[in-house]
């Protein structure tokens, strides 16, 4: 549970900041839409865009590290049983 709760906050962290960085301010206005609903459209969606991208990032990581640990866990298992192998008499 607490490993969800810190991937939601890392998440909605990561996509302030990326919705931060997408803003026209930024970018002088350069371009803006003729309609502002659009816009707000444009930002509303791509900030539940970016927030699920981001979490389902970082669910893949920790399944990869779990899968990980569990390939390493069995290579020191079958590692140990076949040294134990080879000092029996």
């Amino acid at each position: 549970m607490a490993q969800r709760v810190t991937d939601l906050i890392l998440s909605a962290l990561a996509t302030v900041v990326a919705f931060g960085l997408s803003w026209p301010f930024w970018r002088h206005f350069e371009y803006w839409a003729e309609s502002r609903f659009a816009w707000r459209a444009y930002f509303v969606v791509g900030f539940v865009l970016a927030f699920y991208v981001f979490y389902v990032f970082l669910r893949a990581i920790h399944t990869l590290f779990r899968h990980d640990a569990l390939a390493h866990a069995a290579s020191a298992a079958s590692e140990s049983a076949r040294m134990d192998e080879g000092s029996a008499p």
